[in-house]
């Protein structure tokens, strides 16, 4: 009994933790919002996605789900209902998610395979829920977005999908680390034994942002070739700016996830090297 108080009371404090630090660093960037005017930039998944690889699914759902609650109300000066609705839910699954798939086997190529998976899941659950609510529940999107919701949901998908799994990639894996030899005793040994000894598989970083940045590349360089007049008349964008920063937003990411995935495996061979 003793022993199940003590395992509750450290999950609550883990949980705790996650919370606070992710609102902490999700708020020093919640007013940099997508071409949407809404959608933000939101570089501290970084933190639930360690949560939840560190200490399981519970913690680093729980986590995410009343950090992301925490940050949005903090931004709107009280209980932002459009959170609960889309962004609690999204970060919830989609984090809970990750921890369930790491906690059945730990390696860096399950790292990669959870952080691909879990953006694009939770990230979908968040945009067509938030997208649906402000068009056909709140109406409080301009008529031009509630016209084109079925393409501006896909557009926030992508949006956060590049900008956040850049960092999760990144970030994730030096960060596990560091919690794991700081403190060790609050980690499998499965974890410990693969951070110490296992080395982070460079190559599948470098494919893992390649393939993405390749493909918003082309989704660039499509809408950019393409007739804008027509475009607009099927509405793929609410207005001539928004189609102009969708195609910068498409091409601009992929460039640098490609750039990054370049200097990853440029980075890794001259470590090598200097071996």
């Amino acid at each position: 009994m003793l022993g199940r108080r003590r395992s509750l009371s450290i999950d609550v404090a883990q949980c705790a933790m996650c919370a606070v630090l992710y609102a902490m660093g999700s708020y020093l960037t919640a007013y940099i919002s997508s071409l949407w005017g809404s959608g933000q930039f939101r570089p501290a998944v970084v933190i639930p996605a360690v949560f939840s690889t560190l200490f399981g699914p519970l913690v680093g759902g729980v986590g995410a789900a009343v950090g992301t609650l925490i940050v949005d109300s903090a931004k709107y000066g009280q209980i932002y209902v459009r959170s609960l609705v889309a962004a609690v839910p999204g970060n919830f699954v989609g984090f809970y998610l990750f921890g369930w798939l790491m906690r059945r086997r730990f390696s860096w190529e399950n790292f990669i395979k959870a952080s691909q998976t879990t953006l694009l899941i939770s990230n979908a659950i968040v945009a067509f829920l938030y997208v649906y609510f402000r068009s056909f529940v709140e109406f409080s999107y301009p008529a031009a977005f509630r016209e084109a919701w079925v393409y501006v949901s896909p557009g926030l998908i992508a949006w956060w999908y590049v900008t956040m799994l850049l960092f999760v990639l990144l970030l994730g894996p030096p960060l596990i680390r560091a919690v794991a030899s700081a403190f060790p005793g609050l980690v499998s040994g499965q974890i410990k034994s693969s951070t110490m000894k296992g080395e982070v598989p460079r190559r599948s970083f470098s494919q893992a942002m390649m393939i993405p940045g390749s493909l918003m590349l082309l989704i660039g360089i499509a809408m950019t070739l393409a007739d804008p007049a027509r475009m607009l008349a099927l509405n793929l964008a609410p207005s001539a700016l928004i189609l102009v920063g969708m195609q910068v937003m498409f091409m601009s990411s992929g460039a640098i996830l490609l750039v990054l995935s370049i200097l990853v495996v440029a980075t890794g061979r001259l470590i090598e090297k200097a071996k």
